[in-house]
Protein backbone atom coordinates (compact mmCIF):
# COMPACT_ATOMS: atom_id res chain seq x y z
CA UNK A 1 0.00 0.00 0.00
CA UNK A 2 2.70 2.35 -0.02
CA UNK A 3 2.57 2.83 -3.00
CA UNK A 4 -0.55 4.04 -3.65
CA UNK A 5 -0.05 6.79 -0.49
CA UNK A 6 3.18 7.93 -1.82
CA UNK A 7 0.86 8.94 -5.04
CA UNK A 8 -1.50 10.76 -2.81
CA UNK A 9 0.93 12.40 -1.12
CA UNK A 10 1.96 14.13 -4.43
CA UNK A 11 -1.74 14.63 -4.60
CA UNK A 12 -0.97 15.73 -8.44
CA UNK A 13 -2.99 15.02 -11.23
CA UNK A 14 -1.22 13.38 -14.44
CA UNK A 15 1.31 11.76 -11.74
CA UNK A 16 1.91 8.07 -10.58
CA UNK A 17 4.55 7.13 -8.23
CA UNK A 18 5.87 3.41 -7.78
CA UNK A 19 8.84 2.89 -5.27
CA UNK A 20 11.36 0.65 -6.56
CA UNK A 21 13.99 1.16 -3.61
CA UNK A 22 13.03 2.24 -0.16
CA UNK A 23 15.03 4.97 1.27
CA UNK A 24 16.25 5.68 4.60
CA UNK A 25 14.98 8.43 7.04
CA UNK A 26 12.20 10.82 7.00
CA UNK A 27 11.43 12.57 4.26
CA UNK A 28 14.10 15.67 3.79
CA UNK A 29 12.51 18.73 3.97
CA UNK A 30 13.36 20.83 0.80
CA UNK A 31 13.30 24.20 1.55
CA UNK A 32 13.67 27.58 -0.99
CA UNK A 33 17.73 27.36 -1.57
CA UNK A 34 18.73 23.78 -0.37
CA UNK A 35 20.17 22.22 -2.99
CA UNK A 36 19.19 18.46 -3.55
CA UNK A 37 21.80 15.85 -5.72
CA UNK A 38 20.34 13.34 -7.23
CA UNK A 39 20.41 10.56 -10.47
CA UNK A 40 17.65 10.35 -13.02
CA UNK A 41 16.77 8.57 -16.01
CA UNK A 42 14.27 9.92 -18.44
CA UNK A 43 12.78 7.04 -20.67
CA UNK A 44 9.60 6.89 -22.90
CA UNK A 45 6.66 5.41 -22.50
CA UNK A 46 6.70 2.72 -25.54
CA UNK A 47 7.52 -0.93 -25.52
CA UNK A 48 10.87 -0.53 -25.16
CA UNK A 49 11.13 1.91 -22.62
CA UNK A 50 13.65 4.08 -25.18
CA UNK A 51 15.94 5.78 -22.67
CA UNK A 52 16.10 9.43 -23.60
CA UNK A 53 19.11 11.11 -20.55
CA UNK A 54 20.66 9.35 -18.14
CA UNK A 55 23.20 11.13 -15.47
CA UNK A 56 24.48 7.65 -14.91
CA UNK A 57 25.61 7.43 -18.10
CA UNK A 58 26.37 10.65 -18.20
CA UNK A 59 28.64 10.17 -15.30
CA UNK A 60 27.60 13.04 -12.68
CA UNK A 61 24.53 13.35 -10.84
CA UNK A 62 22.25 16.05 -11.12
CA UNK A 63 21.98 18.95 -8.89
CA UNK A 64 19.15 22.01 -8.57
CA UNK A 65 18.37 24.30 -6.18
CA UNK A 66 15.33 24.07 -4.49
CA UNK A 67 13.20 27.88 -5.50
CA UNK A 68 15.62 28.58 -8.09
CA UNK A 69 13.70 28.77 -11.65
CA UNK A 70 15.24 25.50 -12.40
CA UNK A 71 12.93 25.41 -15.40
CA UNK A 72 10.94 22.06 -14.84
CA UNK A 73 9.24 22.59 -11.57
CA UNK A 74 7.89 19.04 -11.53
CA UNK A 75 11.13 17.92 -10.67
CA UNK A 76 11.08 19.69 -7.33
CA UNK A 77 7.74 17.77 -6.62
CA UNK A 78 8.57 14.59 -7.34
CA UNK A 79 11.72 15.06 -5.13
CA UNK A 80 10.14 16.43 -2.12
CA UNK A 81 8.52 12.94 -1.61
CA UNK A 82 11.62 10.77 -1.73
CA UNK A 83 13.65 10.16 1.01
CA UNK A 84 17.54 9.80 0.89
CA UNK A 85 18.85 6.78 -0.89
CA UNK A 86 15.42 5.68 -2.27
CA UNK A 87 14.56 4.76 -6.07
CA UNK A 88 11.63 5.90 -7.48
CA UNK A 89 9.71 5.73 -11.09
CA UNK A 90 6.92 8.55 -11.67
CA UNK A 91 4.82 8.19 -14.69
CA UNK A 92 4.25 11.98 -15.97
CA UNK A 93 1.67 12.91 -18.28
CA UNK A 94 2.00 15.79 -20.93
CA UNK A 95 1.21 18.16 -18.75
CA UNK A 96 3.97 18.01 -17.13
CA UNK A 97 6.46 17.20 -19.52
CA UNK A 98 5.85 19.99 -22.04
CA UNK A 99 9.70 22.02 -20.98
CA UNK A 100 11.66 19.08 -20.87
CA UNK A 101 13.25 19.13 -24.26
CA UNK A 102 14.92 22.45 -23.78
CA UNK A 103 15.95 21.31 -20.12
CA UNK A 104 17.49 18.14 -21.57
CA UNK A 105 19.15 20.30 -24.34
CA UNK A 106 20.60 22.67 -21.75
CA UNK A 107 21.86 19.36 -19.62
CA UNK A 108 23.21 17.81 -22.73
CA UNK A 109 25.26 20.79 -23.77
CA UNK A 110 27.06 20.69 -20.39
CA UNK A 111 27.77 17.30 -20.30
CA UNK A 112 29.21 17.51 -24.26
CA UNK A 113 31.73 20.30 -22.42
CA UNK A 114 29.68 22.85 -25.02
CA UNK A 115 28.48 24.98 -22.26
CA UNK A 116 29.97 26.21 -18.98
CA UNK A 117 29.22 24.27 -16.27
CA UNK A 118 29.87 26.93 -13.48
CA UNK A 119 26.08 28.94 -14.81
CA UNK A 120 24.87 25.63 -14.56
CA UNK A 121 21.99 24.37 -16.10
CA UNK A 122 19.91 26.94 -14.82
CA UNK A 123 20.31 28.81 -18.17
CA UNK A 124 17.21 27.09 -19.30
CA UNK A 125 15.35 30.31 -19.13
CA UNK A 126 17.63 31.39 -21.67
CA UNK A 127 17.43 28.14 -23.74
CA UNK A 128 14.03 29.05 -24.92
CA UNK A 129 16.15 32.26 -26.14
CA UNK A 130 19.08 30.35 -27.77
CA UNK A 131 17.63 27.74 -28.87
CA UNK A 132 15.79 28.88 -31.87
CA UNK A 133 14.40 26.90 -34.67
CA UNK A 134 16.01 22.96 -33.51
CA UNK A 135 17.17 22.26 -30.65
CA UNK A 136 19.76 20.37 -32.18
CA UNK A 137 19.04 17.03 -31.14
CA UNK A 138 16.52 14.77 -33.50
CA UNK A 139 14.72 12.74 -30.33
CA UNK A 140 14.36 16.27 -28.46
CA UNK A 141 13.11 18.12 -31.75
CA UNK A 142 10.56 15.07 -32.22
CA UNK A 143 9.42 15.65 -28.45
CA UNK A 144 9.07 19.09 -28.57
CA UNK A 145 6.83 18.96 -31.92
CA UNK A 146 4.39 16.20 -30.07
CA UNK A 147 5.07 16.40 -26.06
CA UNK A 148 4.36 12.85 -24.46
CA UNK A 149 4.22 11.44 -21.20
CA UNK A 150 7.22 10.47 -19.79
CA UNK A 151 8.96 8.28 -17.13
CA UNK A 152 11.45 9.80 -14.54
CA UNK A 153 13.14 7.19 -12.58
CA UNK A 154 15.06 9.70 -9.53
CA UNK A 155 17.18 8.88 -6.94
CA UNK A 156 17.50 11.31 -4.40
CA UNK A 157 21.37 11.00 -2.88
CA UNK A 158 21.47 14.51 -0.84
CA UNK A 159 19.62 17.43 0.28
CA UNK A 160 22.53 20.60 1.56
CA UNK A 161 20.96 23.14 3.35
CA UNK A 162 21.38 26.38 2.04
CA UNK A 163 23.95 27.45 4.74
CA UNK A 164 26.26 24.29 4.17
CA UNK A 165 27.09 25.33 0.47
CA UNK A 166 28.44 28.71 -1.05
CA UNK A 167 25.87 29.63 -3.39
CA UNK A 168 26.35 30.93 -7.41
CA UNK A 169 24.64 33.69 -9.29
CA UNK A 170 21.96 31.19 -10.28
CA UNK A 171 21.02 30.73 -6.33
CA UNK A 172 20.55 34.29 -5.45
CA UNK A 173 17.38 35.35 -4.37
CA UNK A 174 15.47 38.13 -6.66
CA UNK A 175 17.00 40.99 -4.58
CA UNK A 176 20.14 39.76 -5.11
CA UNK A 177 20.07 38.81 -8.65
CA UNK A 178 19.16 42.55 -9.35
CA UNK A 179 21.98 43.69 -7.80
CA UNK A 180 24.18 41.47 -9.60
CA UNK A 181 22.95 42.61 -13.26
CA UNK A 182 25.05 46.00 -13.23
CA UNK A 183 28.09 44.26 -12.13
CA UNK A 184 28.29 41.78 -14.63
CA UNK A 185 27.06 44.01 -16.95
CA UNK A 186 29.95 46.30 -15.96
CA UNK A 187 32.53 43.55 -16.96
CA UNK A 188 31.11 42.67 -19.67
CA UNK A 189 31.34 45.79 -20.65
CA UNK A 190 35.15 45.80 -19.89
CA UNK A 191 36.05 42.70 -21.42
CA UNK A 192 34.48 44.21 -24.41
CA UNK A 193 36.66 47.18 -24.48
CA UNK A 194 39.37 45.06 -24.28
CA UNK A 195 38.55 42.54 -27.09
CA UNK A 196 37.78 39.64 -24.85
CA UNK A 197 34.18 39.12 -26.98
CA UNK A 198 34.01 35.65 -25.75
CA UNK A 199 34.14 36.34 -22.71
CA UNK A 200 32.14 39.66 -22.82
CA UNK A 201 29.29 36.86 -24.27
CA UNK A 202 29.55 34.88 -21.13
CA UNK A 203 28.81 38.04 -18.95
CA UNK A 204 25.93 39.57 -20.63
CA UNK A 205 24.06 36.17 -21.23
CA UNK A 206 24.90 35.79 -17.06
CA UNK A 207 23.18 39.13 -16.78
CA UNK A 208 20.09 38.45 -19.49
CA UNK A 209 19.40 35.00 -17.17
CA UNK A 210 19.22 36.75 -14.24
CA UNK A 211 16.97 39.27 -15.11
CA UNK A 212 14.78 36.59 -16.87
CA UNK A 213 14.51 34.65 -14.06
CA UNK A 214 13.00 37.54 -11.84
CA UNK A 215 11.22 38.28 -14.61
CA UNK A 216 8.97 35.42 -15.32
CA UNK A 217 7.23 35.75 -11.89
CA UNK A 218 6.30 39.11 -13.19
CA UNK A 219 2.99 39.82 -14.68
CA UNK A 220 3.55 40.24 -18.68
CA UNK A 221 4.11 43.82 -19.80
CA UNK A 222 3.21 45.67 -16.75
CA UNK A 223 5.17 48.10 -15.66
CA UNK A 224 8.00 45.93 -13.49
CA UNK A 225 8.15 43.37 -16.54
CA UNK A 226 8.46 46.30 -19.03
CA UNK A 227 11.34 47.60 -17.39
CA UNK A 228 13.06 44.58 -16.78
CA UNK A 229 12.74 43.65 -20.28
CA UNK A 230 13.73 46.76 -21.78
CA UNK A 231 17.13 45.85 -19.12
CA UNK A 232 17.50 42.47 -20.97
CA UNK A 233 17.08 44.23 -24.36
CA UNK A 234 19.89 46.35 -23.54
CA UNK A 235 22.16 43.52 -22.32
CA UNK A 236 21.26 40.97 -25.44
CA UNK A 237 22.36 44.30 -27.63
CA UNK A 238 25.58 44.39 -26.01
CA UNK A 239 25.87 40.90 -26.70
CA UNK A 240 25.14 41.32 -30.58
CA UNK A 241 27.44 43.55 -30.63
CA UNK A 242 30.56 40.85 -29.54
CA UNK A 243 28.76 38.28 -32.16
CA UNK A 244 29.03 40.96 -34.49
CA UNK A 245 33.01 40.78 -33.49
CA UNK A 246 33.25 37.07 -33.56
CA UNK A 247 31.72 36.98 -37.04
CA UNK A 248 28.29 35.29 -35.85
CA UNK A 249 26.23 36.97 -38.21
CA UNK A 250 23.41 35.04 -38.24
CA UNK A 251 22.69 34.68 -34.75
CA UNK A 252 22.83 38.46 -34.62
CA UNK A 253 20.40 38.47 -36.89
CA UNK A 254 18.13 36.01 -34.96
CA UNK A 255 18.55 37.86 -31.60
CA UNK A 256 18.58 41.27 -32.97
CA UNK A 257 14.93 40.07 -34.62
CA UNK A 258 13.73 38.97 -31.63
CA UNK A 259 13.68 42.19 -30.16
CA UNK A 260 12.22 44.06 -33.18
CA UNK A 261 9.42 42.15 -33.05
CA UNK A 262 8.46 43.03 -29.60
CA UNK A 263 9.91 46.41 -29.68
CA UNK A 264 9.81 48.24 -33.51
CA UNK A 265 11.07 51.28 -32.21
CA UNK A 266 14.69 50.11 -31.51
CA UNK A 267 16.90 51.60 -33.25
CA UNK A 268 20.05 50.20 -32.00
CA UNK A 269 18.70 46.79 -32.91
CA UNK A 270 17.86 47.98 -36.34
CA UNK A 271 21.58 49.35 -36.94
CA UNK A 272 22.78 46.27 -35.49
CA UNK A 273 21.25 43.62 -37.72
CA UNK A 274 21.79 46.29 -40.32
CA UNK A 275 25.56 45.38 -39.95
CA UNK A 276 24.97 41.81 -39.71
CA UNK A 277 22.99 41.92 -43.04
CA UNK A 278 26.33 43.86 -44.85
CA UNK A 279 28.45 41.08 -43.55
CA UNK A 280 26.54 38.17 -45.37
CA UNK A 281 25.24 40.49 -48.66
CA UNK A 282 21.89 40.58 -47.86
CA UNK A 283 21.78 44.02 -49.53
CA UNK A 284 18.32 44.69 -49.74
CA UNK A 285 17.83 44.23 -45.97
CA UNK A 286 20.55 45.83 -44.98
CA UNK A 287 19.70 49.27 -46.82
CA UNK A 288 16.19 48.90 -45.45
CA UNK A 289 17.14 48.56 -41.42
CA UNK A 290 19.35 51.68 -41.71
CA UNK A 291 16.49 53.69 -43.60
CA UNK A 292 14.47 52.47 -39.96
CA UNK A 293 17.36 53.70 -38.01
CA UNK A 294 17.12 57.10 -39.78
CA UNK A 295 13.81 57.27 -39.18
CA UNK A 296 14.35 56.82 -35.85
CA UNK A 297 17.44 59.02 -35.18
CA UNK A 298 18.32 61.35 -38.04
CA UNK A 299 21.23 62.01 -35.32
CA UNK A 300 22.81 58.77 -37.00
CA UNK A 301 22.97 59.72 -40.50
CA UNK A 302 26.89 59.94 -40.36
CA UNK A 303 27.12 56.57 -39.06
CA UNK A 304 25.00 55.34 -41.84
CA UNK A 305 26.37 56.59 -44.17
CA UNK A 306 29.49 54.61 -43.18
CA UNK A 307 27.91 51.58 -42.93
CA UNK A 308 26.34 52.07 -46.47
CA UNK A 309 29.93 52.76 -47.59
CA UNK A 310 31.02 49.14 -45.84
CA UNK A 311 28.30 48.01 -47.87
CA UNK A 312 29.29 48.72 -51.22
CA UNK A 313 32.43 48.02 -50.77
CA UNK A 314 31.47 44.79 -49.63
CA UNK A 315 28.86 44.39 -52.58
CA UNK A 316 31.90 45.00 -55.20
CA UNK A 317 33.97 42.52 -53.49
CA UNK A 318 31.37 39.75 -53.81
CA UNK A 319 30.59 40.73 -57.60
CA UNK A 320 34.47 40.82 -58.38
CA UNK A 321 34.38 37.00 -56.85
CA UNK A 322 31.41 35.82 -58.48
CA UNK A 323 33.01 36.88 -61.89
CA UNK A 324 35.89 34.80 -61.12
CA UNK A 325 34.32 32.42 -59.68
CA UNK A 326 31.81 31.75 -62.46
CA UNK A 327 34.33 32.95 -65.69
CA UNK A 328 35.30 29.28 -65.25
CA UNK A 329 32.11 27.96 -65.87
CA UNK A 330 31.74 29.17 -69.60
Amino acid sequence: MADMQDTMLLGLEGIKKTILHGGTGDIPKLITGAKVTFHFRTQLCDDERTVIDDSKVAGTPMEIVIGNMFKLDIWETLLSSLRIGEVAEFWCDTIHTGVYPIVSKSMRRIAEGKDPVDWHIHTCGMANMFAYHSLGYDDLDELMKEPKPLYFVLELLRVQQPSEYNRDTWALSDEERLKVVPVLHGHGNKLYKQGHYQQATEKYKEAIICIKNVQTKEKAWEAQWLKLEKMANTLTLNYCQCLLRMEEYYEAIEHTTDIINQNPGEMKAFYLRGKAHVEVWNEAEARQDFSRVLDLDPGMKKAVKRELAVLNMRMEEKNQEDKIKYKGMF
